[in-house]
């Protein structure tokens, strides 16, 4: 039997050594190197423009969500993990469920276009255990009603689809790194956009609206603190040293 959720460790000397490097900083949190080097790391290893990222992967959802701009409904999936669709409760968006392929347990791309509604902004997507959906088939519906893609790629780090990350595909799509995934930082996620005025409205949602460096910062909206922790930088840079 394969268990699915079983926690990967890495080496435990070389975790010390990132947490010694962060003892003798004295940098635990806001922007430090090993969160700079990690960014950098899986843009290069994923091929994607931008990744942003967050302390969880419920709360990539839900900043996509308002990056987007998403209100009324959704269309989504019922074969998911909840945080899939609680997310969008909590930002006040009403999911609309519909059905999945039998052959892939994916979202049906037929179910999508029957279940849209007049106030539907946005189809939310999972790729179940990694399989990609029907990504060209999902975007086409969203052309033809002005939709948003958000996919929840929580299962597809590392997976490719035509010849690119899966990622790349739709609007925003996001990643966990909670402690069950195969890549993880204990806890984490990502959000993910090949658009750089979304991945500027994201980084300021994740950073209390704060633009810019010292000495010039600018305060550009009021939003939470949802970055990911220098430790788990470290255990997320020592797991990919080690695989890369």
């Amino acid at each position: 039997m394969i268990n699915v959720t079983k926690t990967y460790l890495g080496d435990i000397e070389q975790f010390k050594r990132y947490v010694e490097g962060i003892y003798a900083r004295g940098w635990l949190t806001n922007h430090g190197p090993l969160a700079k080097e990690l960014t950098e790391r899986l843009k290069d290893y994923l091929g994607v423009r931008h990744i942003i990222l967050t302390n969880n992967g419920t709360l990539a959802l839900q900043v996509a969500y308002r990056a987007l701009g998403l209100s009324g409904s959704a269309v989504t999936t019922p074969f998911s993990f909840v945080a899939t669709s609680s997310s969008l409760k909590w930002e006040g968006i009403r999911p609309i469920f519909a059905d999945i392929d039998p052959a892939t347990w994916n979202i049906s791309p037929q179910h999508i276009k029957n279940s849209i509604a007049e106030d539907t902004s946005a189809i939310v997507a999972t790729h179940v255990f990694g399989n990609p959906c029907a990504v060209e088939a999902i975007e086409q519906i969203a052309r033809e009603h002005t939709l948003k893609v958000v996919y929840d790629g929580a299962h597809a780090f590392g997976v490719r689809h035509a010849g690119q990350s899966v990622l790349n595909h739709g609007d925003i799509s996001t990643l966990s790194f909670h402690a069950t995934k195969l890549f993880h930082t204990i806890e984490g996620g990502a959000i993910i956009t090949h658009d750089d005025e979304l991945a500027s409205r994201a980084h300021l949602l994740c950073n209390f609206g704060i633009s810019g460096g010292r000495p010039h910062r600018r305060y550009r909206h009021q939003r939470q603190a949802q970055r990911i922790l220098r430790s788990h930088g470290a255990v997320h840079s020592g797991q990919h040293r080690q695989h890369s």
